[in-house]
């Protein structure tokens, strides 16, 4: 935990306080922040308040008097409700505006984790409560310089088996010699996952192989019993992640589409052109801003892109947000690139990474172009390879 850099956040934001509250591990960012261990038997209440100057403050239950120990400050205790309050105002009686892990009208929800019972106490006690959204990007999603290099050794192996994995489909399906052999989407994930383990690289679930129809499903996961055949003619769609196999390492997550044996079609050309264009628009938009060291908040990338999809006529088949974060979680608690679920008032910080993926999904196939991007002080950088157009495979 970073108690200097957390209170010198607290003072750029003029904040009095930041308030961590569990129950139950109801809370998984306040332990990621905190460093307190994720499997920690916690049946109680405990508080832990961080002031901008100062000594920090804990408020834990007698039977679990222990559960913040590893943490500096000052402990108080209670047993009953009523000693609870008295003690959480006593501890509180300094601060009057306190960040915690609140978003108004569950705005944000990824760090809405903060119950209304819980709300009302303080704000009887007169406390002003705000998100602590951006506070969690801080400390959350900014990345070291050896985690950004680990996105680029994860990006360089994930880019060449994305491009070998497309080139087996070809071999599969139009063998050298003697009849094709059937392979199907689930066959291809288990190439995919092996050559990633070859590689020593992790992920969590797929990845993702999507043949025609299916890969307007933007979360398709095939299965072996329900996966399709690829064959000659159709339509590929992959995503695929992971992270070198560390402690501590950045995600790499990218997404292409392809033919099989065949040029595009002209409407698959057209959508694919679309895409693109609104996936480089969301790029552009943010290396502007880093450019001229303007801040950019994840809605305004998301805006770029989709206003390149609404006005191409295909706004309502873009279903889910522009691009998420990346950290050592696949999808991060640093800002999203998104005003459609969300309006995701974030700021894009430096030292973070991110992915940039509109697409368009229509019934017979969907198209999706994924990189992602490294924000530092100075500029904004695109990782890895950039596809232009539909691979033919």
């Amino acid at each position: 935990m970073q108690i200097d850099a957390i209170q010198a956040a607290l003072r750029e934001q003029a904040l009095d306080a930041w308030l961590f509250y569990d129950h139950h591990h109801r809370d998984p960012i306040a332990y990621s922040i905190l460093g307190l261990p994720e499997s920690a038997h916690v049946t109680r209440r405990w508080y832990y308040a961080i002031p901008a100057a100062g000594e920090p403050r804990k408020l834990v239950h007698r039977i679990e008097s222990g559960r913040l120990d590893s943490l500096p400050g000052s402990t108080g205790v209670y047993s009953s409700w009523q000693e609870l309050e008295i003690g959480l105002d006593a501890m509180l009686a300094p601060y009057e505006t306190i960040a915690m892990q609140y978003s108004p009208r569950n705005a944000i929800m990824y760090v809405s984790m903060l119950d209304a019972g819980t709300m009302e106490v303080l704000r009887e006690m007169g406390k002003t409560v705000v998100s602590s959204a951006d506070l969690v990007s801080r400390f959350e999603a900014v990345l070291t310089d050896t985690q950004i290099a680990s996105h680029y050794e994860a990006q360089k192996a994930l880019d060449e088996i994305l491009a070998e994995g497309f080139r087996e489909i070809g071999r599969r399906v139009r063998p050298a010699t003697g009849a094709p052999a059937r392979v199907t989407e689930h066959d291809i994930v288990q190439w995919l996952q092996e050559a990633m383990r070859r590689a020593g690289l992790v992920w969590e679930n797929g990845p993702n192989v999507s043949v025609n129809e299916n890969s307007a499903d933007s979360h398709y996961e095939p299965t072996e019993a329900s996966a399709k055949e690829i064959k000659n003619g159709d339509f590929v769609l992959i995503d695929i992640w992971a992270r070198k196999n560390r402690p501590g390492t950045c995600y790499y997550d990218i997404t292409w589409t392809g033919v099989v044996g065949r040029e595009p079609s002209e409407k698959e050309q057209q959508v694919f052109e679309v895409v693109r264009e609104a996936r480089d628009a969301a790029v552009q938009v943010v290396k502007e801003a880093f450019y001229s060291r303007q801040p950019i908040a994840g809605w305004q990338a998301d805006d770029a892109a989709r206003a390149v999809i609404g006005e191409a006529g295909y706004g309502k088949f873009f279903t889910h947000r522009t691009g998420h974060n990346i950290s050592n979680t696949l999808h991060g608690n640093g800002a999203h690139l998104d005003n459609l679920e969300t309006h995701d008032e974030r700021l894009i910080l430096p030292n973070t990474c991110f992915s940039v993926e509109p697409g368009v999904y229509l019934k017979k196939f969907g198209i999706r172009s994924e990189l992602n991007m490294i924000a530092t002080a100075e500029r904004a950088v695109a990782t890895g390879r950039v596809q232009q157009e539909l691979v033919r495979i």
